[in-house]
């Protein structure tokens, strides 16, 4: 191959890998519905927010385990944010009914 030929495939192959490594979103919107979160894990950058938005007729929580966040009873409609500025690993369920269990990893 000549230099031109070798620059121009070094760069479609690192472009190649950056798209591939993109970075979390900063914020992500997680619905309950049918007594579940859905996703049951999200990814998001330190500063990241999460919003959780409830769209069953019936009231839940957002409560993580560590105490890090609470929201009150979110009736349907109703919604609750918490913005994450460290990194780690935060399990949640809602205390209403605790069979309803997620996870948001803060990278």
């Amino acid at each position: 191959m000549k230099p031109i030929q070798l620059m121009a495939t070094a760069l479609l192959l690192a472009g190649a890998g950056a798209a591939a490594a993109s970075p979390a979103p900063a914020s992500a919107t997680i619905p309950i519905k049918a007594f579940m979160f859905m996703p049951m894990e999200v990814i998001v950058p330190v500063g990241g927010t999460v919003t959780w938005k409830n769209l069953d007729g019936e009231p839940h929580t957002v409560v993580s385990l560590d105490g890090t966040f609470r929201s009150a009873a979110l009736d349907e409609g109703d919604s609750f944010s918490f913005r994450f500025t460290q990194p780690g690993t935060y399990s949640y369920l809602c205390s209403i009914h605790p069979q309803m269990r997620a996870r948001i990893v803060v990278r």
